[in-house]
């Protein structure tokens, strides 16, 4: 890891399990900040910024759903994690389509958990990137992937973490094939079915915020992936 200590908002009821946590992720250079439930976790939110949360489902008065929720609406930028004993198909995708990054099933494994964090913060990077980083034209669209800003003609929508992610690696191969394989595996670090129905929401997300400019449109290559076209 770097010198640059990221700070972790882990917001997990279980004393157990949270001691555990916010003592191994500090062994391992993280600045770690715990909070017992949500509520808790937004009072922390209003006094300094976080570089990822680390969200528990299953909390007494605000679970880790509504938490996300009320993260996106005042700190839209700051991705998350779930941890959850939920396995359920249904769980899994609506973790997702709240935006969040990963979700990573009870019981945890502190050392994969280390791994999935460390490949997240290295794909987001620091948030001291230069200002003219990170900003794209797609047709008459302006793509700004460290604010997670879609712009149109003066019109601004802010995506997910994850949908910017994806757009982010749809860009980066800008007219070329990105197959389900690579885009699950950089992003979602597994290629399997759950996750690729997950991925498909994404598109569709993303297909609604690009339908403005037919110019811009991302092709499904039936069983093999999708193509971001951009005429230029």
């Amino acid at each position: 890891m770097s010198d640059h200590k990221h700070k972790i908002l882990l917001v997990e009821d279980d004393p157990a399990l949270g001691y555990l946590l916010s003592e191994y992720l500090q062994m391992k250079g993280y600045a770690l900040v715990w909070a017992k439930d949500g509520k808790e976790a937004l009072e922390i939110m209003k006094t300094a910024p976080f570089d990822l949360a680390i969200l528990d489902i299953m909390m007494p008065e605000m679970d880790g759903f509504t938490l996300a929720s009320e993260l996106k609406l005042g700190y839209a930028e700051l991705p998350f994690i779930f941890l959850s004993a939920k396995s359920l198909k249904i769980d899994v995708l609506k973790g997702f389509a709240l935006g969040a990054v990963d979700y990573i099933k009870k019981p945890i494994d502190e050392e994969e958990l280390v791994a999935r964090i460390e490949a997240l913060l290295n794909r987001i990077g620091r948030r001291d990137e230069p200002s003219n980083m990170g900003k794209y034209r797609l047709g008459h669209y302006f793509f700004n992937s460290i604010n997670q800003e879609l712009n149109y003609e003066g019109e601004t929508v802010h995506l997910t973490s994850r949908e910017s992610e994806l757009l982010l690696f749809l860009v980066a191969n800008k007219n070329k094939l990105c197959s389900h394989k690579d885009i699950l595996t950089r992003l979602w670090g597994v290629n399997d079915y759950f996750n690729k129905k997950s991925l498909n929401v994404f598109i569709t997300h993303l297909r609604k915020h690009l339908q403005k400019d037919p110019g811009v449109k991302i092709e499904n290559v039936h069983s093999r992936g999708f193509i971001l076209r951009v005429e230029e």
